[in-house]
């Protein structure tokens, strides 16, 4: 933990920003968002992420501490979490500590009397350890003393049923509210529809919170959908020609997928490690922390990896399964280009993930209201895979923004062709239907698919279906074709697949599209665009040539690469991720600017008062030489 900050110092949030983290002026509804809660008033936050929700709460919590409120006290569900913002305000000079279960008894008392003393600004805390009865005693004498300033509520969505990422131990936070009536509040989120915005508030009691929904828009994020073939091969090929030697995530659906494909990728010769619950907590800590401070790796993980994950230059996320819902989806692709510079959201989708989701939910234990929310919620992430039109229209209108056609998606860059699938779909629906005629019997997608195309196997012949009328109708597709029609019928609940062999099974609507009542159109599939890449990346490119985040000349070029081997060897001393040290974009301003004092050195975004005292010296040597 830093020295305590003076109290004499400026308790205005606009002054707290710049002297503290060094920004001259906030981003669009941040600076609403802090004037709010530094006054006192209730928040619900909703900000997507890389859009600056920490600050939200960051600078309102130095404000009142300077202005003797005590702490802010700040609710975070990871301990990877906990360390970095801390590690990241200790290097601002901001007086902050978390309690979690890696702190050694004495350290955990040395913080509990700094709490108890009001020597903190913010202290981090996990949900579970707050509701304790020791952590409410320590709550209570500070409210007593009035240096109880603020609750905080990260990643709030945690606390709704209805969400993707529900934890039970949040429900119990609304106890905090009823405890301290007149301690602010301010919960976040990235990601909540209208049913989890609905449940926070409820749960939370935030019914008199004041709302504040900034876009949900990520422009630097390219969205990309791929009809799946050889996953593994269209993977490593998004990877070899997109983002050589860049850090990205790779979402699996299962910890034994995620094993094999972080294997198969070091055999690929590409650097990834796997994580997921599974593993030891050890094997665990020791992948998240390597792939925040080294440059160039790919985790690959399950969706146990990466809430709260704050790595800035995460460059692709992509996904080998169907994540669940939309939320899921925009919540795991926000993931990358925290820093505003291009980045990938990449994902193969096929028939089978659309058969095994849709079991899931319906072989779930949950009550049958809460399985027709979650179909719903897929089949608006099914329309989001199967779409013609711009990703990011329906993305944001999803969550209730307007917007055009981005230019920045794989539709918008490569409109797809489309083909007229209605009678295809047709003719799979009666063959199935016939089936069941014959014998009374279901089966799955391969044998249905042979019979459509008229192709004689022991299985086909064993049942006597090349006697149906349907036998051979649909020869002129291809079995990628048929496999596109039926993953369609599938997404839109004409069909349903069942039980361990995923039998097809005819559903009430399918009337509709043999009646020829419905159309359906598909795409055809299409290589997407390739972005064109800076100098030094691209095949063969190593992460530490990746260009800056700005144009610079070749003297500018060397300045910007000493800077960032001068961050990496301050980064290893204090055991911090390089970017809180500094982010690429600061260094990048400093190699162009080339500033030649303290003062100069200060008017560079991200450089507040305690980085420019700790560090200004040796930028200033090193970027004088």
């Amino acid at each position: 933990m830093s020295a305590v900050l003076s109290p004499s110092l400026a308790a205005e949030p606009l002054a707290v920003l710049h002297e503290v983290f060094g920004y001259g002026a906030f981003r669009g509804e941040q600076q609403a968002i802090v004037e709010h809660v530094s006054g006192g008033g209730d928040a619900l936050v909703l900000m997507p992420t890389g859009g600056g929700k920490s600050l939200c709460y960051q600078v309102p919590a130095i404000v009142r501490h300077r202005r003797g409120h005590g702490v802010a006290v700040v609710v975070s569900p990871l301990i990877a979490l906990m360390h970095d913002q801390v590690g990241a305000l200790d290097e601002l000079g901001v007086p902050a500590a978390f309690l979690n279960s890696t702190l050694e008894g004495d350290d955990a008392r040395r913080i509990e009397r700094d709490l108890l003393a009001g020597r903190l600004a913010l202290l981090y805390a996990a949900p579970e350890r707050i509701l304790t009865p020791r952590f409410e005693a320590m709550l209570d004498s500070l409210h007593e003393r009035g240096l109880l300033s603020l609750f905080a509520i990260d990643e709030a969505h945690c606390v709704s049923q209805w969400g993707h990422d529900f934890r039970e131990e949040y429900l119990g936070l609304s106890r905090l509210h009823e405890r301290f009536p007149a301690v602010p509040r301010i919960a976040l989120t990235a990601t909540a529809d209208a049913h989890t915005r609905t449940d926070i508030v409820e749960r939370l009691a935030l019914a008199d919170a004041r709302l504040f929904v900034a876009s949900f828009d990520r422009p630097n994020i390219r969205y990309t959908i791929v009809e799946k073939a050889d996953p593994k091969a269209q993977l490593l090929r998004f990877l070899r020609d997109e983002h050589e030697g860049d850090a990205g995530i790779v979402y699996c659906g299962s910890r034994r997928k995620v094993e094999e494909t972080a294997a198969w990728l070091e055999s690929e010769g590409l650097p990834a490690l796997p994580y997921h619950a599974g593993l030891e907590a050890d094997v665990r800590r020791t992948n998240q922390d390597r792939f925040l401070r080294e440059d160039g790796l790919v985790m690959v993980a399950t969706i146990a990896f990466g809430m709260g994950i704050d790595k800035p230059d995460v460059r692709f996320v992509a996904h080998l399964d169907l994540p669940k819902n939309i939320e899921a989806y925009y919540q795991e692709t926000g993931r990358a280009g925290r820093d505003g510079a291009p980045a990938d959201a990449w994902m193969a989708y096929g028939l089978q993930d659309v058969v095994n989701q849709r079991r899931m939910i319906d072989e779930g234990e949950a009550d049958e209201d809460f399985k027709r929310l979650q179909r719903g919620k897929l089949d608006a992430l099914l329309a989001l895979a199967e779409a013609h039109d711009c990703r990011r229209v329906r993305l944001l209108g999803y969550f209730g923004e307007d917007s055009g056609a981005c230019g920045n998606c794989d539709n918008c860059l490569t409109p797809p062709a489309t083909w007229d699938a209605t009678e295809p779909a047709r003719k799979a629906l009666s063959c199935i239907y016939r089936f069941r005629q014959q014998g009374g019997q279901r089966f799955g997608s391969g044998h249905l698919i042979d019979v459509l195309r008229g192709k004689v196997t022991d299985k086909v012949s064993s049942y006597g279906h090349e006697s149906l009328s349907t036998f051979g109708i649909g020869a002129d597709l291809s079995e990628a074709q048929w496999r596109g029609v039926l993953r369609q019928l599938l997404a839109l609940g004409h069909l349903r697949a069942e039980g361990e062999w995923n039998t097809l099974e005819l559903m009430p609507s399918a009337r509709d599209v043999l009646r020829g009542d419905v159309q359906l159109l598909l795409r055809v599939p299409a290589e997407p665009a390739k972005r064109a890449r800076g100098r030094g990346a691209g095949r063969g490119g190593a992460a530490a040539d990746k260009p800056p985040p700005l144009p610079l000349d070749d003297e500018g070029l060397v300045r910007f690469a000493a800077l960032k081997a001068w961050r990496a060897d301050v980064a290893r001393e204090h055991n911090l991720p390089a970017y809180v040290v500094f982010h690429d974009a600061t260094l990048a301003e400093m190699a162009r600017r080339q500033p030649g004092s303290l003062d100069e050195l200060a008017g560079i975004s991200g450089v507040g008062a305690k980085k420019l005292h700790a560090y200004g010296p040796a930028l200033l040597e090193l970027l004088a030489g």
